[in-house]
């Protein structure tokens, strides 16, 4: 009998990286190997890295050591941004039994994992910035998730000054939109209610093909065609914020309220060294916008704290700039200098210090802009896609159409299913719901109350 190979995966980093190795695990399943979770011993071990920061790549080279130590005698399979960025770094920790594979090469992981005869050492790296065509990755099954994420697009062509993507993740490519439908129509077969869309920079899809098809065409059709998927975009260029897109969120009940749009900095000279094509002024108008056109919803921001030469009079106009805005909540980051990219080169780095409090900072004001807007949401009836069963408070936990993270009482049979819930206070910084109406008789969601 053929032994059972027993495969481990494990991930940092972006949706992106989430959704290829959903992929793995895929061909994993129907080659017939057992996945396992990545603390147990395994065969292979898959590690799906990332460098977007040092911390990142730090991260990366903990878990191949972690998985060596766990089974010395396994298949070490390394791949991602680090692997794509730092071959020699690796092969410096793996010694033998390994396999590190390039962004554009992932398609082959599975075969390569488990062909009969196994090299010590295999290496399928190419130049990432020929790429012209982006690596096709099937997805059957999202692990245990309710919500699903589908990657359309790779790379990215903006080359920010602080940003090692577009040499990580090559020049941008887009999926055929005969791959799309077919990926989200499995999805729809498997049961999943909510889609992500995502990629490194979705808002260029569909410009490196011939199909005529963009970003807000694509969404148009997945809503129409789709209509018991809620879809959900990820991330958005603000300069990729059209009347077109916000059209979508009045036409469709499924397009879900709430966007999530970098700023990066608040202030138009560190905008400038970041190669950031947008004024503060220009931010200000989309984030208005999009909230005349979406009032109830939620509005995201990307903040980059200390980057190189930012004085402290900056670092106060990015405060105040987002201040200013109805921004429901912040992802913050700490500037991380990433060789080869041109910030790596600016001598006015800022002193660890600094960048922290600056950080530290802005993570406060995200706190109270996470408050606000809960505040402005209770009493309000919300329709909450169920993902599990908190461990610790019992409470069934899931994200409102505006991607409230609401927690309330209910029974078990509510999971992956879509509850109708009454935001009815906050609890040391959590919304927490009361079920008023669970389902409609046909399990189907209905528009967001705040919209009739």
């Amino acid at each position: 009998m053929k032994k059972l190979v027993k495969v481990a995966i494990t991930t940092l980093g972006c949706k992106v990286n989430q959704f290829e190795s959903a992929s793995f695990a895929t061909g994993f399943a129907e080659a017939g190997c057992e996945l396992v979770p990545f603390s147990h011993a395994a065969d292979v071990y898959v590690i799906n890295t990332c460098t977007v920061t040092a911390k990142a790549g730090q991260q990366s080279r903990q878990l191949i050591r972690k998985a060596i130590q766990t089974n010395p005698d396994a298949r070490i399979i390394v791949t991602g941004c680090y692997a794509q960025m730092a071959p020699d770094a690796i092969l410096d920790i793996v010694e033998h039994r390994a396999c590190l594979v390039g962004n554009d090469y992932k398609h082959l992981i599975v075969d390569t994992a488990l062909q009969e005869e196994q090299p010590e050492l295999v290496v399928l790296m190419g130049r990432i910035s020929n790429q012209e065509e982006i690596c096709l990755l099937p997805v059957r099954r999202f692990g245990g998730r309710t919500r699903t994420y589908l990657r359309i697009q790779d790379g990215c062509n903006n080359f920010c000054s602080y940003c090692i993507v577009p040499y990580t993740r090559g020049p941008s490519r887009s999926l055929s939109l005969e791959a799309i439908l077919k990926q989200t129509a499995i999805f729809s077969e498997e049961g999943y209610r909510e889609m992500v869309i995502t990629g490194i920079n979705v808002g260029k899809y569909g410009l490196d093909l011939d199909q005529g098809e963009t970003i807000y065409s694509l969404l148009d059709r997945l809503c129409r065609e789709f209509p018991q998927l809620r879809i959900r975009l990820s991330s958005i260029e603000p300069t990729e914020v059209n009347p077109s897109l916000l059209e979508l969120i009045s036409r469709h009940a499924n397009f879900m309220p709430h966007l999530h749009i970098p700023l990066q900095s608040g202030d138009d000279e560190v905008l400038r060294r970041m190669y950031r094509q947008y004024t503060v002024a220009s931010f200000r108008e989309v984030i208005h916008q999009v909230h005349q056109a979406m009032p109830h919803g939620a509005i995201g921001c990307d903040v980059l704290g200390g980057f190189p030469g930012e004085t402290e009079a900056q670092a106060e106009n990015t405060f105040q700039t987002i201040a200013d805005l109805p921004i429901s909540y912040l992802h913050v980051f700490p500037y991380s200098k990433r060789p080869g990219t041109l910030a790596s080169f600016f001598s006015d780095q800022i002193p660890g210090p600094v960048k922290n409090q600056r950080v530290k900072r802005l993570r406060t004001l995200d706190e109270q802009l996470r408050t606000s807007f809960y505040q402005s949401q209770l009493g309000s009836s919300q329709r909450v896609l169920v993902e599990r069963r908190h461990t610790k408070s019992g409470l069934l936990q899931g994200f409102s159409e505006n991607y409230l993270p609401l927690h309330f009482n209910g029974p078990s049979a509510l999971v992956h299913q879509i509850a109708s819930v009454r935001f009815d206070h906050i609890d040391n910084g959590q919304p927490i719901g009361i079920i008023h109406d669970q389902l409609d008789e046909n399990n189907q969601e209905t528009p967001l109350a705040k919209r009739s």
